[in-house]
């Protein structure tokens, strides 16, 4: 039910049928409004639990009026519901809505949504939404990584983001036997691949970090991953991109927090359990490019693509 503002007339509707003892459920079918704005209304205009249709008529008035000179702009709601559709997060869209001058807080946008969901809008659908985070238990069987780096080793350059070149790397799994992703993110420009695989099989996610890599194989100097089978192949991409390639602790997933906060990103468009026979590669590029194209507040709100491609301009 789409919202709207309360009339004098429909106050009176709601005096009267609270006087007959109607529920809250039942005035809102009514009066044909939601079961909140009854609620609010009545928590708003009434005086010590008593509601007068007139005098909370006036009361909305003079609210109404007095917070006119700090209503959010029509042109500033449409710029924020048509970001919001390209899954940018509210601070994203208030720190670039005040490059522009369409300046507006993230709590607002915050509140922009849920007050469109309790009116029965879908604009909370672009949030990202809350992901659980899938843990193996700790005698899960794993193949042996032959000779592996520890990130105990990793130069201290890469813990401070100051060059341009160190990445990480994991594996998103589909729905079970339909292959995986492969993806990479390079830590001071924030860029992100990703690139489809039939398998999670070892050999598999070599060839495809280095087709991935090859490109950019002159600003590839250390790459980090978790101790997953699927990087026992890791002395081979190293050797073909001429890198480091190191391994994160057991269970600790915040030494790739990058690569993490990312692939928790692309669950939007890929939720957990797609069947990825049926993603295409165009599919994969699209929300590779979305993702690319997003503002970060890292990076003073500007875009990761951008930020990459100046980085290997000037190198």
């Amino acid at each position: 039910m789409s919202y709207q503002q309360l009339t004098e007339g429909k106050r009176y509707q709601i005096s009267a049928l609270l006087v007959q003892g109607y529920s809250l459920s039942a005035i809102a079918r009514a009066v044909k409004i939601h079961r909140s704005t009854v609620y609010r209304e009545l928590k708003r205009n009434s005086d010590q639990n008593v509601y007068e249709p007139e005098s909370a008529h006036q009361k909305a008035l003079r609210r109404r009026t007095s917070s006119h000179k700090r209503r959010v702009s029509e042109l500033v709601v449409q710029y924020v519901e048509m970001t919001l559709s390209w899954l940018w997060s509210p601070e994203q869209i208030s720190g670039i809505g005040k490059l522009i001058g369409l300046p507006v807080s993230h709590e607002w946008v915050y509140r922009h949504i849920a007050a469109d969901k309790v009116s029965g809008g879908k604009l909370y659908r672009y949030l990202r939404q809350g992901h659980k985070r899938y843990r193996k238990g700790r005698n899960s069987k794993r193949s042996a990584i032959p000779e592996p780096l520890s990130i105990d080793e990793r130069p201290a350059i890469v813990d401070a983001r100051t060059r341009f070149g160190d990445w990480e790397i994991d594996t998103v799994l589909g729905k079970h036997g339909t292959g995986a992703l492969v993806t990479l993110a390079e830590r001071k420009s924030r860029l992100y691949l990703v690139r489809r695989v039939g398998s999670k099989r070892a050999t598999d996610v070599r060839d495809a970090v280095i087709a991935m890599l090859k490109p950019y194989a002159d600003h590839v100097h250390t790459i980090t991953a978790d101790n997953g089978s699927e990087f026992v192949e890791h002395q081979a991409i190293a050797k073909a991109l001429k890198t480091k390639f190191y391994f994160a602790h057991p269970y600790s997933s915040w030494e790739r927090g990058l690569n993490e906060n990312f692939n928790g990103l692309l669950r939007q468009f890929i939720p957990k359990g797609t069947d990825l026979q049926l993603i295409t590669d165009e599919d994969v590029r699209r929300v590779e490019k979305n993702l690319n194209l997003r503002p970060r507040k890292c990076l003073g709100f500007r875009q990761p693509e951008v930020v990459f491609r100046e980085y290997l301009q000037a190198a």
